[in-house]
Formats: structure tokens, C-alpha cells, sequence
């Protein structure tokens, strides 16, 4: 053997080939290649050093760092440019947050909130109609009402001045939380799974699972009432 030989595989000594990287990576990024990693290298999320031969090695370290940035990519869909200045605060010896764990910013208002006579105001309630919403759990007590509770008490009111009391509408609340319970058995296999793109999924399947049973449920009211009328 060489004296340049030698001297390359003793510097290489505890360090990793790309081809032993993707190996390692395989089981959790089966569609890791060798063009990826070497994309992540250019983008700064690593730099392996090289043989004298110009082959890549990557050390331990190397490893897991590339095995942090790819799962921030996965489970939480985060670009590259939040991960690299993410590290680069690590290598700083800051100790930033886990950038998934930073809730992103919100270009949403913040929701108005009522105080009991401003919800009075806003829906044309009597308060004795807002006990009774509240005592037979149509709608919850609180301190401050949402905007929910603005619709949800405006619809009382309508509903009132037809002799239709919160008492007689309180089995749509029980209704609508067995809707919940069938939409979450429905869900159950991707709620089960951990990965980020399951639980987004759930999350969009969710709301319209939820409008197929409202719409189901319109058909039906409106099927009893024609069949009543006639």
C-alpha cells in the first residue's frame, strides 16, 4: 500500500462513505439518494470533508444532522433556509427553539370577544333567553363569548319567536357530538399514525366528513317535512 493510501485511510478512520449515510438513513428517508444529500451539502446543511481522492466522508455528527434536517423537512414541511439558520445557531452555541415548535406568524385577526350585555346586544337576546341557552347546554357559559356565540344565540332568537325554546333544540348539541365521535372512528387509522402527513390529512378530511353528514342530515328534515305535508 501506498504512503498516500495509508495516510487517506487513516484520516478517513470512523467516518462514513455516502453510500454508509444513505444505508443508515434508509430506514427512516427510504427515499433518500446520494443526488439529495449532495443537494444538502450545497445548501450548507453539511459539509463532509474530502479524501485526497475527492471522495466524500461524513462524520457522526455530519450524520444526525442531516438526519434532523430531513425529518424538519418531513414532519413539518419546514424550507431549508429555517433549517440552515436554525444549525447555524447551534454551531453559534445559542440555543435556539426547535423551529417547529415556533408557531408560525398569523396575518388572522386575533377573534372579538363579548362580554354577556355586549352578546345581548349583538343578537337582540333577552337575557332570560341566554339562561336558558346556557342552563341546557346549548350554548356554553363563559366569561367571554366568540362569534360562535353570536351566531349560535342569534339563531335561538329566531327560533324563539316561533315557540322553539333552547330545551327543544338541545338534542342537536348531543346530535352534533355524536357526528364528532363517528367522524373520529371514520379518521382513526391515519389519527393512529404519528407522521405530520396523517394528521393533515385527518385534519382536512375532518371538516368535510363533517359537512357530507349536515348535508345528509338537511335531507332528511326537509324528506320528513314534505311528507308531512301532503
Amino acid at each position: 500500500m501506498s504512503t498516500a493510501a495509508a495516510r487517506e485511510r487513516s484520516s478517513s478512520a470512523g467516518l462514513l462513505s455516502i453510500g454508509q449515510v444513505l444505508a443508515r438513513l434508509a430506514p427512516e428517508f427510504p427515499t433518500l439518494t446520494s443526488s439529495k444529500l449532495r443537494f444538502l451539502e450545497v445548501q450548507g446543511i453539511v459539509t463532509p470533508v474530502r479524501t485526497e481522492s475527492g471522495y466524500r466522508k461524513f462524520s457522526p455528527a455530519d450524520l444526525e444532522r442531516l438526519r434532523l434536517a430531513l425529518t424538519l423537512q418531513r414532519d413539518h414541511y419546514l424550507p431549508l433556509v429555517v433549517i440552515r439558520e436554525y444549525l447555524a445557531d447551534v454551531d453559534a452555541g445559542r440555543d435556539p427553539a426547535t423551529p417547529a415548535s415556533a408557531p408560525p406568524p398569523s396575518i388572522v385577526p386575533a377573534p372579538r370577544r363579548y362580554r354577556r350585555e355586549e352578546l345581548l346586544a349583538a343578537t337582540g337576546a333577552a337575557p332570560q333567553l341566554l339562561n336558558d341557552a346556557v342552563s341546557t347546554g346549548v350554548l356554553a357559559g363563559a366569561d367571554a363569548y366568540t362569534d360562535q356565540h353570536v351566531a349560535i344565540l342569534r339563531a335561538l332568537v329566531a327560533l324563539d319567536r316561533h315557540g322553539i325554546e333552547p330545551r327543544h333544540v338541545r338534542t342537536l348539541r348531543q346530535s352534533a357530538e355524536r357526528d364528532v365521535t363517528l367522524v373520529e372512528s371514520a379518521l382513526a387509522p391515519l389519527l393512529r399514525r404519528t407522521d405530520a402527513a396523517s394528521r393533515a390529512r385527518a385534519n382536512e378530511l375532518a371538516p368535510e366528513l363533517a359537512k357530507r353528514l349536515e348535508e345528509l342530515r338537511g335531507i332528511f328534515v326537509r324528506d320528513a317535512l314534505e311528507r308531512r305535508s301532503t
